[in-house]
């Protein structure tokens, strides 16, 4: 599908296992087919195993873009991809978000572990301190990351954030919605450095 919003690939941060239960692979494979749908690429670690690779296969089969990035040091353990678009082999973990960030104009987060959270929180960061501007999802599948938006909220109500930080982190359980809420925001963006622009 031709891509007609200003999303032109976006990143996804998940996990290199499966889960606990089929609903974080069925969310996967939704996704996957709703970033297709949107006309977008996706950008993602490379992997072929756990949701990684099942959200890989899933852009693929719609006929998609997939580009990976992967450290060569990992690259056996996390069994990299071998029928993407593109892979990419860094040298390190930095590298491999620095790329990532730069290939794509938003990004989500859906379920994983400690490198979901570190490559999730990295980019927020990020966005907190004006290094960019991109929109970032967190998709909610069957409420996983409940337990952090309400830590998040607390770290607000203990004002170590900053509200508008807080609404930084875009939210939905739905795949398509998420996709939805992102565009949205971009062209909301996009709008405001226009008419600021025409105020200069």
């Amino acid at each position: 599908m031709e891509n007609n919003n200003s999303i032109k690939r976006i990143c996804v941060f998940c996990g290199s296992s499966f889960g606990a239960r089929q609903i974080y692979t069925d969310t996967a494979q939704e996704l996957g087919k709703a970033i297709v749908a949107q006309g977008m690429g996706l950008v993602y670690g490379g992997g072929s195993i756990g949701l990684m690779g099942v959200l890989a296969d899933a852009v693929l089969q719609e006929n998609g873009e997939v580009i990976g990035v992967i450290p060569r040091a990992i690259s056996s353990r996390e069994l990299a991809h071998q029928h993407l678009t593109e892979l990419r082999f860094v040298s390190s973990m930095h590298e491999r978000k620095a790329i990532m960030a730069e290939l794509s104009d938003a990004f989500i987060a859906m379920p994983g572990g400690f490198g979901t959270f570190d490559e999730f929180f990295e980019i927020v960061t990020w966005a907190q301190l004006g290094f960019h501007s991109k929109p970032i999802g967190l998709l909610n599948t069957d409420r996983y990351f409940d337990l952090l938006l309400t830590f998040i909220n607390h770290v607000l109500e203990e004002r170590f954030i900053q509200q508008k930080h807080r609404q930084l982190i875009i939210t939905s359980h739905n795949p398509a919605e998420l996709l939805k809420k992102l565009i949205h925001c971009k062209k909301e963006q996009q709008v405001l450095r226009f008419t600021t622009w025409k105020e200069q």
